[in-house]
């Protein structure tokens, strides 16, 4: 199956799929192309991964973090060939993008997308914040890593740049959405709604007025002018209290990458980019898997694929984490796995005693597995490791 089924919508034409894969090859280039030689050092402890990436990063030059990252976990040993860094994009941009921090918010009651929060100014700070996000952002998009959780469409527009529309407000607030979609297909003059360019809004508990144009509030909405009003409602609706939160996070952004490298990509190739691809093909994973000291008709190959068959998505996202540091996969799938050493397919290695748990190299995508005498003691102590081990010195 074409992993670009799982991107895009049934149906897309193959030159589509050939023109992303072009678009992709040419925003590596450019990070190519501009990459310094060195690295930078990042030691950051688990318990406070936010504040202490914070620190660190915001007093680095921002072409600096462009070079290769060394990450340490303190008090944990291994070297870190790439997996380290991996995990510490997924860790760190599962906290700075919590909605409990007040950054962010998702974007309705049935879409788990990120946008920001108006009320993110509860924190003094929260421009810097949104700045020091926003490069990191960027440095996952750069070194080729993912993050947690994927931005609303809306959002995604507006860091390429592009306009956004009445149709856009669709996923975010549909209420709203639905509201203004009345108003252009019905005629306002015969309703006999008194409606100006002007509106009223909450913010942290307290109501304020917003003329949607000089004058506003002593212009009512007629047909001649609805047209207008929609047009302005929707951009208030985009901007509203996250105007100075969104300049501060394209500016750090921009200061790594630069925002006109991302011109080759629509929204959705975006979000592809930023999170890899969300559900798990397990056919895509056992074509691309190697062995080492056991073979594809092993007993224990055969049960560990007959676990991972019993696993809900999330399940095998965590094996997928535990192994390569992150739950998501590239944009090509299993086969666009990178090691510390380029491409590097996922790995199962016979290692160690039926007694032992299963152990991880996440800089090799390598899961050591112990020659284990049935199906029921691997699925037991497989689903224990990837459900209770953390960090990097579990060996």
């Amino acid at each position: 199956m074409s992993v670009f089924r799982d991107i895009d919508k049934p149906g897309v034409p193959v030159a589509y799929q050939r023109s992303f894969r072009w678009k992709l090859a040419q925003f590596r280039r450019l990070c190519f192309a501009n990459q310094l030689p060195s690295h930078v050092k990042v030691n950051v402890s688990r318990q406070t991964i936010f504040e202490d990436s914070f620190h660190q990063i915001m007093r680095i030059q921002p072409f600096d973090l462009r070079r290769r990252l060394y990450l340490i976990f303190r008090g944990e040993e291994g070297l870190d060939y790439g997996g380290v860094a991996r995990e510490w994009f997924f860790l760190l941009s599962h906290e700075m993008l919590n909605p409990m921090f007040c950054l962010f918010e998702y974007a309705g009651q049935k879409n788990y997308c990120l946008q920001i929060n108006p009320a993110s100014s509860i924190n003094p700070d929260h421009l810097t914040y949104f700045k020091f996000i926003g490069r990191v952002i960027a440095m996952a998009l750069y070194h080729q890593k993912f993050i947690d959780n994927g931005f609303s469409m809306p959002f995604c527009k507006r860091m390429l740049g592009k306009a956004l529309t009445l149709k856009d407000l669709e996923s975010i607030d549909p209420e709203f959405y639905n509201s203004l979609v009345w108003v252009r297909d019905n005629n306002v003059e015969e309703c006999g709604l008194e409606m100006y360019f002007q509106v009223d809004y909450d913010l942290l508990g307290e109501v304020k007025s917003h003329e949607l144009k000089e004058g506003g509030a002593d212009i009512p909405v007629t047909e001649e002018n609805k047209q207008e009003y929609i047009h302005l409602m929707t951009q208030f609706r985009f901007e509203r209290g996250v105007k100075e939160q969104t300049k501060s996070f394209l500016e750090g952004f921009n200061e790594v990458v630069p925002l006109q490298w991302l011109q080759f990509f629509d929204e959705r190739e975006l979000e592809v980019l930023l999170c890899g691809m969300q559900e798990i093909d397990v056919e895509d994973w056992m074509r691309n898997t190697m062995y080492k000291n056991y073979t594809r008709s092993s007993k224990q190959v055969q049960w560990f694929w007959q676990a991972v068959r019993s696993y809900d998505n999330e399940k095998r996202a965590r094996l997928l984490q535990f192994v390569t540091g992150t739950c998501r996969l590239p944009v090509g799938g299993f086969g666009e796995l990178m090691g510390s050493n380029g491409l590097q397919k996922f790995c199962v290695e016979k290692v160690g005693k039926e007694s032992w748990l299963p152990r991880s190299h996440t800089c090799f995508n390598r899961l050591d597995l112990p020659p284990y005498r049935s199906y029921e003691q691997l699925l037991e102590k497989l689903t224990f490791a990837i459900e209770n081990t953390e960090g990097f010195g579990q060996e």
